[in-house]
């Protein structure tokens, strides 16, 4: 029997999007420090922390909901899950 799958827009979807932007607003804020101090050394270690934080919360979500992103860079179960909706940038 197939595990049922939780529902586009429960409360862990909104938890998982809100903590992938918030992961992205640091990776940003790191990525534009870094460009101007490319020698800090610990900056660097935490970009590459929040870096990983982020590929494994993007994996959590998309085994979840579906893709984040299209062109290679997110797989689809089957049936191909680009035609369903809400994506992740409509809600």
């Amino acid at each position: 029997m197939e595990k049922e799958q939780p529902k586009p827009c429960d409360a862990q979807y909104y938890e998982l999007l809100e903590e992938l932007q918030a992961l992205d607003f640091v990776l940003v804020e790191l990525n534009l420090y870094l460009d101007t101090h490319p020698g800090d050394f610990q900056s660097i270690e935490q970009y590459n922390k929040f870096s990983q934080e982020r590929m494994r919360v993007a994996q959590e979500f998309q085994q979840l909901y579906g893709p984040l992103t299209n062109f290679g860079h997110s797989f689809s179960k089957y049936p191909w899950e680009w035609s369903q909706t809400p994506w992740p940038w409509q809600v």
